[in-house]
């Protein structure tokens, strides 16, 4: 028995059923260019409320040339921000929320247990674990590259109100 019990075995996830590319994606959170973190959601399960989508890392990202030169390393920051995209993603796409954008509510029980680097596929995989539409949502969720386990914990995402993206300037 694994020390932490898996949402899903990232060694049967199948990533050539891609169901939703970046411009799916876009169609459900505002997130653009250098905080676009997904690369594809490759499994969307209403029922479990489970979801899987990934972020392919290359040396053109943001963070390589600051975040430990010479030896770069994905912020945890950033691997915790994919995470709310993914769930994010299901959230909307299934319209668990009744509102038109969930944002960052907060984080609980987070572990690092592992590192990413340029050229690494981060996998990451988040579960609703309780939601009140039009008010919240929480999931525990969980981040791999391969079949290592490198990030977990709980996530809460919040409804933003809509006003403040109909000026035009965060749409």
């Amino acid at each position: 028995m694994p020390a932490v019990e898996l949402i899903v075995d990232p060694a049967e996830i199948d990533f050539s059923n891609v169901i939703a590319d970046i411009e799916e994606i876009r169609r459900y959170i505002p997130q653009r260019h250098a905080m676009e973190q997904l690369t594809a959601i490759v499994y969307d399960d209403l029922e479990s409320h489970v979801c899987v989508g990934y972020r392919d890392l290359t040396d053109q990202e943001f963070w390589v040339s600051g975040h430990m030169p010479a030896f770069p390393l994905l912020p945890g920051v950033i691997m915790c921000e994919a995470a709310a995209q993914v769930l994010s993603y299901h959230v909307q796409r299934n319209d668990l929320s009744g509102v038109e954008v969930v944002g960052f509510g907060g984080l609980d029980n987070v572990k690092f247990r592992g590192i990413v680097r340029p050229g690494d596929r981060l996998t990451i995989v988040v579960q609703v674990t309780k939601y009140r539409r039009g008010r919240m949502v929480v999931c525990k969720f969980q981040e791999f590259v391969g079949t290592t386990l490198v990030c977990e914990g709980e996530l809460t995402g919040i409804a933003l109100p809509s006003d403040i993206f109909d000026n035009g300037a965060a749409k």
